[in-house]
């Protein structure tokens, strides 16, 4: 039912456009219910980004998958949430967030079911990628219903900062959990888990959460989707495979000539279409484009971690699935010191130096690993790097958030929203497979040479995941140096108004926006 018009509302936050004028509000849940109910969608949506790891080796044994192919079952999961991000926000508007929230829970449940189900690796690995496209349409749709319910200003940060800090908190969860499920009823719970959350979530969601969509279809940005979506898969399988059939191939070339290809198709889209997912002006701005470059390779780095220290925890110390999970614990305690940190620093110092101390920590964390034997003491060699990746993930986590909507604009509020986590989600499946190629290159011949020499296998394993940690090492450090030399040493800049020829065509374009309950 339509209510009286009010005045015109503030941007999207998925999709940074004016959504025009809306309706007067009703009397609804408490705000207190709504930001649960979207913490709770987030949280399962960054749980199941790492929730795989630990049992990836249970995985590998049940399916008789190889060591290349297990990084997909990460890598696909993150790669199509990354890439359809910026899309569910603009379907979230069109058809309303509330539904396309309730279609996101139903499709990542039933996807959930279907990976629990799978009877090989081919199957698993679609059923994540579908998965991914349900967590596409939750976050994008959640983030809409927080940022309508809160109004601007203190309240609308404090919601945004609880929002924020699920990312670091709920991926050391998952590698929790999927370490417990793994170890205990199987690796099938991994995934079955999420099928009374979220089918219950999308039936509750009708009495917590308010309905809003804009009362005219705008177009969609689907050749933006797909050739940016297109681009990263074909990278991702392209950089996997090379370990096989060779960089010099014809194949490895003509995937990653394929994959350039459909990336620069999507900035030409982006450049031409007159709604665009991610507007490229907006990268006019110095911090917020050395932020998201810089979460790109940031959370490259950590995707690698969790894939690599897991197994590494497993292949070399000859954890179980459930130790390995509870190893994790001091790394959990300190990414929320670590935020703690950052969240006081901020308010007195440049984020460049916060970030920059974060970055180092981990880097050094990583570097600890790396020099960790194979005959080592979780008390000597891994606890210290891990208190140290956490304290500094924590700190990056925090400061890239914030660095990231520095010097953004209102009326572009929600294409930063967007393009940071789309930053964060694509990064993590780039650099996960990157990592993974350098790592197994020569892995099969090696473990061929070692026979069934336990002794020999373990050898092989840990300079597997020696390479790995490096390899992470060095994605970290190259994000230091973008921090040391890119971000602005002093006070970030004020907003930067969108092209005035913009903002008038935003106008001319306005819409009505209904509230429905």
């Amino acid at each position: 039912m339509s209510a009286p018009v009010s005045p015109a509302q503030p941007p999207d936050p998925t999709t940074g456009r004016t959504t025009g004028r809306t309706t007067g509000r009703t009397a609804g849940p408490s705000p207190g219910a709504v930001l649960a109910f979207v913490c709770l969608g987030q949280f399962m949506v960054f749980t199941d980004v790492s929730i795989v790891n630990l049992a990836l080796p249970s995985i590998q044994d049940g399916l008789d998958m190889s060591d290349v192919s297990l990084n997909y079952i990460v890598t696909a999961y993150a790669t199509v949430l990354g890439g359809f991000l910026l899309l569910g926000g603009r379907l979230a508007d069109t058809f309303g967030r509330r539904r396309l929230l309730q279609i996101g829970f139903v499709v990542f449940a039933l996807a959930s079911l279907a990976s629990g189900l799978a009877h090989n690796g081919a199957m698993l690995i679609a059923a994540r990628a579908v998965q991914g496209l349900g967590a596409a349409m939750i976050t994008p749709a959640a983030l809409s219903v927080l940022t309508s319910t809160f109004p601007e200003g203190s309240e609308r940060n404090k919601a945004l900062g609880v929002w924020g800090s699920l990312s670091g908190i709920a991926s050391i969860f998952g590698v929790i959990l999927g370490g417990v499920l793994a170890d205990g009823p199987g690796w099938e719970w991994i995934f079955w888990i999420n099928v009374p959350i979220g089918l219950g979530a999308a039936l509750l969601a009708p009495r917590i959460v308010p309905e809003g969509r804009a009362a005219e279809r705008g177009r969609f940005d689907f050749p933006g989707a797909a050739t940016l979506t297109g681009g990263l898969l074909l990278l991702i399988f392209t950089l996997g495979e090379a370990t096989h059939v060779g960089w010099d191939s014809a194949r490895t070339i003509g995937g990653l000539t394929g994959a350039a290809v459909l990336l620069t198709g999507f900035v030409a889209v982006e450049s031409r279409v007159g709604a665009p997912m991610m507007p490229l002006r907006i990268f006019r701005l110095r911090t917020m484009r050395t932020a998201n470059i810089t979460a790109v390779l940031v959370f490259g780095t950590f995707g690698g971690l969790f894939f690599f220290a897991s197994l590494f925890m497993q292949q070399v110390f000859d954890y179980s699935p459930m130790k390995a999970g509870f190893a994790y614990v001091p790394l959990a305690v300190a990414v929320a010191a670590g935020a703690g940190v950052a969240s006081a620093l901020i308010a007195k110092v440049a984020a460049r130096s916060v970030l920059i101390a974060g970055l180092t920590t981990t880097v050094g964390g990583l570097l600890l690993l790396w020099r960790a034997p194979a005959d080592g003491h979780y008390a000597v060699h891994l606890l210290p790097a891990f208190i140290a990746l956490g304290l500094g993930c924590g700190m990056v986590f925090v400061t890239l958030q914030i660095a990231a909507f520095s010097g953004v604009g209102e009326q572009e509020a929600g294409v930063g929203a967007g393009l940071i986590n789309t930053s964060q989600e694509a990064g993590g499946a780039l650099g996960l497979a990157v990592i993974a190629t350098i790592a197994y290159n020569g892995l099969g011949t090696e473990l061929a040479n070692a026979g069934t020499d336990s002794a020999a296998i373990r050898d092989v394993h840990a300079a597997a995941n020696h390479d790995a940690f490096l390899t992470g090492a060095c994605l970290g450090f190259t994000a230091l140096l973008l921090a040391v030399f890119l971000m602005p040493r002093g006070k970030q800049p004020e907003p930067h108004p969108a092209p005035e020829h913009k903002q008038k065509h935003e106008h001319e374009h306005d819409v009505q926006v209904t509230t429905q309950h």
